[in-house]
């Protein structure tokens, strides 16, 4: 453990694996502005959460997750989990594919940047979302995430999406993602309740913005704020190809909810259900399927974001 209390979790298998080749690089950058500290290195999916509780255990202040929206979604779930998620702070050096929780929080994504914020920024307490719902295996599952959860099509592209290798970046892998995805997927009947507000219909998908991008950019919810104590709920119904290519281009500019056949409503709590078992997402994470409840826990978690930055409109 370093004196002063940081640890970098570092995910190596990020960024389609160049991660664990540059850490040296990446460490030695750190330490010429003095960044330093201990470092774990995962080894496998989950590592990072169980690493993150260790490094908690042994008294580390500051986690600095290295890696993408993965590491950073076992990053918080090794902080709920150890206890000190109130106490201890998240740093993000982002080495990944969809960086959306940074684009979410407008932290850098320079590297030089990224580690300045890790080393000097301010504590932000964010909300967390937490999910419960049935695991693959069938057994009940629960997880928390930072910036989104989603029930529906976005569990299917975050899986096509993570199954490729990625060589084409964030933006351009989704994008393919998305368009190989939905050409296939059909609308399912789906019941959603939000705060006890009730829609049914034939919808490709539920979306619980935390923040306000996913997928590798998209402007899917640009009111939602990560400390407000609600999540903005995206409704996708029954969009047919000609509302899709008409329609993506504008989610990443955030002009897409005039659609009718998208509504955003407003709330703490949501369950969805469907006629058949649907995929979830959380922060691009699959871990199962519908029924799911997301409920928010306020300001559960806190991030290291720019000394007084401001929220633009766009990245």
């Amino acid at each position: 453990m370093a004196d002063d209390g940081v640890v970098f979790v570092v995910n190596p298998a990020s960024a389609n694996g160049s991660t664990g080749r540059r850490w040296p690089e990446i460490a030695a950058r750190a330490a010429a502005v003095g960044l330093h500290g201990a470092t774990l290195m995962s080894e496998r999916p989950g590592d990072v959460a169980a690493l993150t509780e260790r490094a908690v255990a042994d008294g580390a202040a500051v986690i600095v997750a290295v890696g993408g929206d993965g590491t950073v979604f076992e990053a918080v779930n090794g902080l709920v989990r150890s206890g000190a998620a109130d106490r201890v702070e998240l740093a993000v050096l982002p080495r990944g594919t969809g960086t959306d929780f940074v684009r979410s929080l407008r932290l850098p994504r320079k590297l030089d940047e990224a580690i300045e914020v890790a080393r000097t920024g301010t504590a932000r307490a964010i909300d967390l979302g937490r999910a419960h719902y049935v695991a693959w295996d069938g057994a009940k599952g629960e997880a928390y995430f930072a910036n989104f959860g989603g029930a529906g099509i976005s569990g299917a592209i975050a899986r096509r999406a993570n199954s490729t290798s990625k060589a084409m970046g964030g933006r351009l892998s989704f994008v393919w993602a998305t368009v190989a995805v939905f050409a296939r997927w059909k609308s399912t009947e789906i019941g959603v309740a939000v705060d006890g507000e009730r829609r049914s219909g034939p919808m490709f998908e539920v979306l619980a913005m935390n923040g306000d991008y996913t997928a590798g950019g998209m402007w899917a919810a640009p009111e939602a704020e990560p400390d407000d104590g609600l999540f903005d709920v995206l409704l996708i119904g029954d969009v047919t190809k000609a509302d899709f290519v008409v329609t993506f281009p504008k989610i990443y500019r955030g002009t897409h909810l005039a659609h009718p056949k998208i509504e955003c409503l407003r709330g703490a709590t949501v369950t969805i259900d469907a006629a058949k078992p649907l995929p979830i997402a959380l922060d691009g994470e699959q871990p199962g399927t519908t029924p799911v409840t997301f409920s928010i826990v306020p300001r559960a978690i806190r991030v290291r974001v720019p000394a007084g930055g401001s929220r633009p409109n766009a990245s």
